[in-house]
């Protein structure tokens, strides 16, 4: 060791804390998952004719479940995040 470094410098013990825990990470896993689960369940409802209006648009999939899947991972999300 160079000549310069301090004794006490040496003796000191450096610890290093992840910044996020994993149960924090496993969180915000789920909750990616869950969002992408809500977009995939949004997809869809596309009329084979261009000209012709398709009501598969307004299914209950749509409107109700899809929503509900990506709001509860977004909420979900921001609990990992904020969890101590």
């Amino acid at each position: 060791m160079p000549w310069y470094i301090n004794f006490k410098a040496r003796e000191m013990k450096i610890e290093f804390k992840p910044i996020i825990e994993k149960k924090n990470l496993t969180l915000l896993v789920i909750s990616a998952i869950l969002v992408i689960i809500g977009f995939v369940l949004m997809a869809g409802g596309k009329s084979p004719d261009p000209n012709v209006f398709s009501y598969a648009i307004f299914s209950p999939r749509r409107l109700i479940i899809a929503p509900t899947f990506v709001i509860g991972g977004f909420v979900l999300a921001i609990f990992g995040i904020m969890k101590k």
